[in-house]
């Protein structure tokens, strides 16, 4: 317990290299707690704050740590085209109630290279009409890639927005098939 009363939860992160920019992973005993695009020097300070102050203790730059070591794998592989699916532990405490249920609803239901309208993902979990609130939760995704929020788009076809930006949500869509390469 930390001077609050609190709970710590040891918080391990690294950053990695992948063909859409440095992703900075964080994982906890539960699992996978954290991917953050674009992980420059800033948006890694924030992010380790923002992690210290939600799940307590000062998170440990551990690029070795066992917690890590599957993800790192995975998220590599993934990169390099050999594989479609993350099977990893997450933890899912860095979010809640409808923004959870919707985002675990992803995470099983929207396979590598397909894509769902944010209204059909709202239907899914019982809640026609909230394709906003779903937009929401895409936006509140703490683990995007490995819940894979990219996959979300627009009814009229449209690519939608994306915390990421939406250059990276082009290469990501192109990486599964759904969208054509880029030609520059």
């Amino acid at each position: 317990m930390n001077s609050h009363g609190q709970y710590e939860q040891q918080v391990v992160w690294a950053v990695v290299g992948t063909s859409i920019g440095p992703l900075l992973l964080a994982a906890t005993r539960d699992g996978l707690v954290n991917v953050v695009f674009h992980a420059t020097d800033a948006v890694r300070d924030r992010t380790l704050d923002r992690l210290a102050s939600r799940l307590g203790g000062e998170p440990v730059e551990a690029p070795d740590s066992p917690l890590l070591a599957e993800p790192i794998r995975q998220m590599t592989a993934y990169f390099a085209g050999e594989r479609r699916d993350f099977e990893l532990p997450l933890d899912w405490s860095l979010i809640s109630g409808f923004n959870r249920q919707v985002l675990r609803e992803l995470a099983s239901g929207v396979p590598y290279g397909a894509v769902v309208g944010y209204g059909d993902l709202a239907g899914r979990v019982g809640q026609p009409g909230a394709a906003q609130a779903v937009g929401v939760a895409m936006g509140s995704n703490p683990l995007p890639v490995v819940v894979p929020c990219h996959r979300v788009v627009e009814r009229d076809g449209g690519i939608g927005g994306f915390g990421g930006g939406l250059e990276t949500k082009r290469k990501l869509l192109a990486l599964e098939g759904v969208l054509p390469e880029p030609l520059f």
